[in-house]
């Protein structure tokens, strides 16, 4: 299915969105995803989707709103994809502890959502 850029937004919003809810509900830790094997298989997954459908935005949409760094988050992806046994899990930490809350802010202010 070919999506909208607008679609694609939608969808990675709504990945970032699902991912940051279950570290919150479940209190994962930052120490807890360094070590469980199970919980870096759980955040890998929509940090995929994620870089896929940023990736797959318009180059004109992604220039226009050069505010977010969208080579960097495909480039996890293709990190994460093809490099996994070399995976810094203190780096993918940061991401989502760190990037991914104001990434969603700003997927808000780009989709105009007010939740």
């Amino acid at each position: 299915m070919k999506y909208s850029d607008k679609q694609r937004l939608r969808k990675i919003y709504e990945y970032a969105k699902a991912l940051t809810a279950y570290i919150a509900d479940h209190k994962v830790t930052k120490e807890a995803v360094v070590s469980d094997v199970s919980l870096q298989w759980l955040v890998t997954t929509p940090l995929y989707n994620i870089g896929e459908h940023v990736y797959q935005l318009s180059a004109e949409y992604k220039k226009e709103h050069d505010d977010i760094p969208w080579s960097m988050i495909s480039g996890l992806r293709h990190r994460l994809v093809h490099d996994y046994d070399d995976t810094n899990w203190d780096i993918i930490v940061e991401v989502i502890f760190d990037e991914l809350p104001d990434m969603l802010l700003q997927m808000k202010k780009h989709l105009d959502i007010d939740d």
